[in-house]
């Protein structure tokens, strides 16, 4: 029975670890970086290699080099002339120049991906900056606004608190007059 629910808590929690936006983000960019890396090899194989040949063939004014250095004087096929000898030791310098290639394309396209990307994100960021700069310059605005009509409506109520102040004065003093009017008589 613990194993059970261990069993289902263990694939519960490894459905909700597949299901993350990063790990499936992560499966499509493998599956599109092996579709890419077949098209650069198939590219590289069908396409560069025979012209990195011919302007090797062209060079050499027609004779060509090896590719393939034999360490072991070993040939390279037997003698049906298509099978490969297991006893020949040799470097193959096409299948690294062929590499060379792949890795010199792969790096170019990525670092032009990689580029259009971080422009694309530094204009976005840039904007995003200039909109809080916006927000910030147009709150300052309205706090300057508020405070000036804090400070009118103060002064304003000053004014108004002197000016009650000089009524109950005159009132004060006509009070006093009367009195005395009326103590004269």
């Amino acid at each position: 029975m613990k194993n059970n629910k261990k069993a289902k808590g263990l694939l519960t929690e490894f459905k909700k670890f597949i299901m993350r936006g990063n790990v499936v983000d992560m499966a499509v960019g493998v599956i599109i970086a092996g579709a890419f890396g077949a098209i650069v090899t198939a590219l590289v194989n069908k396409i560069f290699m025979p012209l990195i040949n011919l302007i090797v063939y062209s060079a050499t004014g027609g004779k060509g080099i090896e590719l393939i250095t034999i360490l072991n004087g070993e040939p390279y096929f037997l003698e049906d002339g298509t099978t490969l000898n297991t006893k020949c030791i040799y470097i193959d310098w096409g299948n690294f120049i062929q590499a060379v290639v792949n890795f010199l394309i792969i790096a170019l396209i990525l670092f032009l991906i990689l580029k259009i990307f971080t422009t694309f994100r530094n204009r976005l960021h840039h904007k995003e900056i200039e909109a809080q700069e916006k927000a910030a310059k147009e709150k300052e605005e309205q706090d300057r606004i508020a405070s000036e009509e804090q400070a009118r409506v103060a002064k304003l109520l000053e004014e108004q608190k002197e000016e009650l102040r000089l009524a109950q004065l005159q009132q004060t003093k006509l009070l006093e007059d009367i009195k005395n009017i009326l103590a004269k008589k």
